[in-house]
């Protein structure tokens, strides 16, 4: 975190400050800002909030011993160091981001760019952060630090000689999204899809639409809104926003669009299509659905005044989208796994199985898909996984792995095509679906493993892979 005098920091978050015998109120904390105590580390600021489980107030005294030179908590604890007793935590964490963000833009240099979506959040993250870094220091969340918590975390790791600030956002209800977008103030607020991911905890596609606009409906006149334009929800954010509107996707209504796609065990091929200029590009990242992630970080860096081709060269050189996403793995015996285990939603789900056809095909390698749950989908739950095993079947997926009884109509619904014959098995666990695996597949056998994290599928994919998985 920049340097912060502790008088300063009560100020802006609105707390009483408690000083120990000894400690000015002017001293500078510049540590880590953790909410779990065990990442604190020497000068880091604890702050402690409530949890699923426990409360982090319980851990101030742990945070004290690791070295915190700053404990934020909602009672005096009569610590050895400093204090700033606040009335809630969450919202502290949010005030101090908020100052921290507001003191590094005043300097001229940040560029904040906010990214929402259903789904392609942190594969499109990846991206204009490998774009966004050949300009300058840039920042943005590991893995997927999107939430209330998360995002806050990842901006407060700004500092006075970062030039791009990428917020990943969130949410799983109205108002998140909102909130977020009020404490970094994007310059520029990316909208990807509207899609049955969380639709369920949403409360439906309406509403999820509804929460996806807050990151342009927040956006002043000055900011820019860029907006998938080939999804019909994404598109009419557009009347949404004060901001001025610039469209990415694959129709010729998008000032950036991708034409002429390719997918193939490679990756990704397409042709750029901008300011009457066609470029190719080709992606390391599996799957043409990847192509409107990359459209999306392209025409961030062209708002930003990237050099498009060294916006292409740095797409070019991501090795994959994260960990456990369309992660591709050889084996010794000529087995090739595609590990997409991390989250999945209908959308999701129906991509992967395409992109494990497309490049099936062109060698007539056997397709196998090991499918799990796709969790959060509330009153959807029964139609969308009935739809994806009808969908395993017309796209002439060869195997199906069903995973769990959460996710049995994807099992029942392709065995009611018509088309198979014993070709789909549901089992109970992954254990039982690894030792079906390990019997059945063959030398030139393509095999992707996809499921919501909840179900745990991207510890077999690794499993399948033959490498060792950690959560």
């Amino acid at each position: 975190m920049i340097p912060l005098r502790l008088d300063e920091l009560a100020r802006a978050l609105g707390g009483r400050l408690v000083l120990p015998a000894g400690v000015a109120a002017d001293t500078i904390v510049d540590g880590s800002v953790e909410t779990d105590s065990r990442l604190v580390t020497p000068g880091s600021i604890f702050v402690a909030l409530p949890g699923e489980v426990t409360d982090g107030h319980l851990f101030a005294a742990a945070a004290v011993e690791a070295g915190a030179a700053l404990v934020i908590d909602r009672e005096d604890l009569g610590l050895e160091v400093p204090q700033l007793v606040v009335a809630d935590g969450l919202d502290a964490l949010a005030a101090l981001a908020r100052e921290v963000v507001a003191r590094v833009r005043a300097g001229g240099r940040l560029r904040v760019v906010g990214i929402t979506g259903s789904n392609g959040k942190t594969t499109t993250k990846n991206l204009l952060r490998a774009i966004l870094a050949t300009q300058g220091p840039t920042v943005a969340p590991e893995g997927s630090f999107n939430n209330q918590v998360g995002a806050p975390i990842s901006m407060l790791r700004i500092d006075h000689d970062t030039r791009s600030l990428i917020v990943e956002m969130g949410a799983s209800g109205a108002g998140e999204i909102a909130r977020l977008v009020s404490i970094a103030r994007p310059d520029i607020g990316v909208v990807l899809k509207v899609g049955l991911a969380h639709a369920g905890v949403f409360g439906g596609i309406e509403a999820t639409e509804a929460a996806k606009a807050e990151m342009v409906t927040e956006l002043p006149p000055s900011a820019v809104a860029v907006l998938n334009v080939d999804d019909e929800r994404v598109a009419r954010m557009a009347e949404r926003t004060a901001a001025r509107v610039v469209g990415f996707g694959l129709s010729r209504a998008a000032e950036v669009r991708a034409d002429e796609l390719e997918a193939t065990a490679q990756g990704t091929r397409f042709t750029l299509v901008v300011d009457g200029v066609r470029r190719p590009v080709q992606l390391r990242i599996l799957g043409e659905h990847h192509v409107m992630n990359a459209l999306a970080a392209l025409t961030v860096a062209r708002e930003l005044g990237v050099d498009l081709d060294t916006a292409i060269a740095a797409l070019g050189a991501v090795p994959r989208a994260e960990r456990w996403r369309m992660e591709l793995f050889e084996r010794p015996d000529g087995v090739t796994v595609i590990n997409d285990a991390y989250n999945a939603s209908p959308d999701s789900v129906a991509a992967a199985l395409k992109t494990l056809a497309q490049i099936a095909r062109p060698e007539q390698r056997r397709t196998v898909a090991v499918l799990g749950e796709m969790a959060e989908l509330g009153e959807y739950a029964r139609e969308e996984h009935d739809r994806i095993g009808r969908l395993a079947v017309r796209l002439d997926i060869r195997r199906l792995v069903v995973v769990g009884d959460a996710a049995r109509h994807i099992h029942a619904a392709a065995g009611l095509e018509g088309s198979w014959d014993g070709e789909s098995i549901l089992v109970a666990d992954v254990d039982a679906a690894y030792d079906v695996l390990r019997d059945e597949l063959r030398t030139g056998d393509i095999v992707l493993v996809k499921s919501s994290k909840s179900a745990g599928l991207r510890f077999l994919g690794d499993r399948l892979a033959g490498i060792g998985g950690n959560s």
